[in-house]
């Protein structure tokens, strides 16, 4: 094992929960050093980003009105308007799942209309809908970890916890987790899961990031924002979304790699 590797396991393993390790399975096809560091997405759109992730050969990108397919370099292969609220997606199979909701978001009486969309990811021809509805307050985000997948969405400002709901291959729903997590604006924005614990980003001021583990338990909660757009990575790397909105010009987006840090939950990495 090279040291740099050596290294990178010494401070992850810092940044974990005694007992836990550090698992670099992915669904990616490609070391993580074949990603540039940062990528931008090609091209402004009418909203903001929602979500990333990644095969390994591309990233696919929400911008809640629009659904974006990149090469690894951010040029644009294909793109497909689509309805008002694509939020974050995760893609298993050949297949890209995005949490929609067409109703409200976080308002305490629910009124949501929450769904999983699934596109065919070589051309983002829509192949599905599964309705989600359990999840209360809207659908915003979603990871895959083991065969099932995992809604999270909004929350209204008085609920001190967070929910997130598990749904099997199927989309059957199976279980309601609570997320011991105290209040965070507006819920959770994006999931993904990765070294044997879930990540999720959050609004605020500043923007948070929640760990978990695999069960949903507290590992910390960090200042670091990831709210639009986590994806794991092979290697022992995370991929962290941004992007910025400007009026008469519109939004774009960027990814960047990152990796585990045991002060502030994640670091991305700089560019030469």
């Amino acid at each position: 094992m090279k040291l740099a590797s050596i290294a990178f396991l010494l401070i992850f393993a810092t940044a974990v929960a005694p007992g836990a390790s550090a698992d670099d399975t992915t669904p990616a096809t490609k070391p993580a050093s074949t990603f540039p560091i940062q990528v931008d997405c090609e091209g402004t759109y009418p909203h903001h980003l929602q979500g990333v992730c990644t095969d390994g050969d591309a990233i696919y990108w929400s911008f809640t009105t629009t659904l974006v397919k990149t090469d690894l370099d951010g040029k644009v292969i294909t793109k497909i308007p689509v309805a008002n609220h694509h939020g974050d997606l995760c893609i298993d199979q050949g297949k890209i799942y995005v949490a929609v909701n067409l109703g409200r978001f976080n308002a305490p009486e629910g009124n949501a209309d929450s769904w999983v969309y699934v596109y065919d990811a070589t051309n983002l021809k829509e192949i599905a809908r599964h309705e989600t509805q359990q999840v209360f307050h809207g659908a915003g985000g979603i990871g895959v970890y083991d065969g099932n997948f995992y809604v999270v969405g909004g929350l209204p400002s008085d609920i001190e916890v967070n929910y997130v709901y598990q749904y099997d291959a199927d989309f059957t729903f199976v279980k309601k987790h609570i997320v011991t997590s105290g209040q965070t604006l507006l819920g959770i924005q994006t999931a993904t899961f990765a070294h044997d614990r879930w990540w999720f980003g959050c609004y605020g001021s500043p923007a948070e990031t929640l760990v978990t583990d695999a069960n949903f338990k507290m590992i910390g909660r960090y200042k670091f924002n990831c709210s639009l757009g986590i994806e794991k990575l092979p290697g022992g790397e995370l991929l962290v979304a941004s992007g910025r909105c400007s009026k008469g010009t519109g939004c774009t987006g960027r990814v960047t790699r990152a990796v585990p840090d045991a002060a502030n939950g994640l670091k991305l990495l700089q560019t030469k």
